[in-house]
């Protein structure tokens, strides 16, 4: 059974950050709010919880979408290829925000994401999300809460998302009602930006 852990954005309590790190890094999975729809992340350099992840979802590791959740752009060049100026101007001018850019994989990426010629990476405009990465040291992986429902694609209230997903996961984190559309994904590995999908954020980036 998954704890439930309440915490206020606008000032996340340090302790309750804390508690939820050290569930991460002895391999535990989190739900926890973004800026757009609440996320289902794991320490990335922990192996076991990305096969976890990878599981949940249904997916091959090697073969998965997840993003990679960053506090802001000064880890970038661990997962990525330098990029140009253009690119990053977009990057500083986008992030913190709802958006997942997608880049060319550097060869530092782990284990089981070394065959991946790009990666997503996201900084969501959100404190608790912000402080779990700063607080871990490294990025998290992560994966959006999909919905079963027609009609809603994204649960938002954090007490169903509870009794969905408490048996699966070790923290769901009650951050307030998520957001029902997705971030926008930005394809940065050519020359000419290419939106992979609209989402929350403005296009207006680039």
């Amino acid at each position: 059974m998954a704890e439930f852990i309440k915490i206020y954005p606008e000032n996340p309590n340090p302790k309750a950050i804390q508690k939820i790190v050290s569930v991460l890094k002895r391999g535990g999975l989190i739900i926890y709010p973004t800026d757009t729809v609440y996320g289902l992340g794991c320490d990335i350099t922990n192996i076991k919880a990305l096969e976890k992840i990878a599981r949940i979802k249904g997916v091959k590791l090697e073969k998965s979408n997840f993003s990679f959740v960053c506090k802001d752009l000064s880890n970038l060049s661990d997962y990525v290829k330098q990029v140009n100026t253009t690119t990053f101007k977009i990057l500083k001018r986008a992030l913190p925000g709802a958006y997942t850019f997608i880049l060319p994989g550097s060869k530092n990426l782990p284990n089981p994401f070394k065959k991946r010629k790009t990666v997503g990476i996201r900084v969501p405009d959100n404190a608790i999300a912000l402080a779990i990465v700063d607080a871990l040291g490294n990025p998290i992986v992560s994966s959006s809460i999909r919905d079963e429902d027609d009609v809603l694609e994204y649960t938002t209230d954090p007490e169903l998302i509870f009794e969905k997903w408490n048996k699966l996961v070790d923290v769901v984190i009650d951050g307030g009602f998520g957001g029902n559309y997705a971030s926008t994904v930005i394809d940065l590995t050519d020359t000419i930006p290419e939106v992979i999908r609209e989402g929350k954020g403005s296009l207006d980036v680039i």
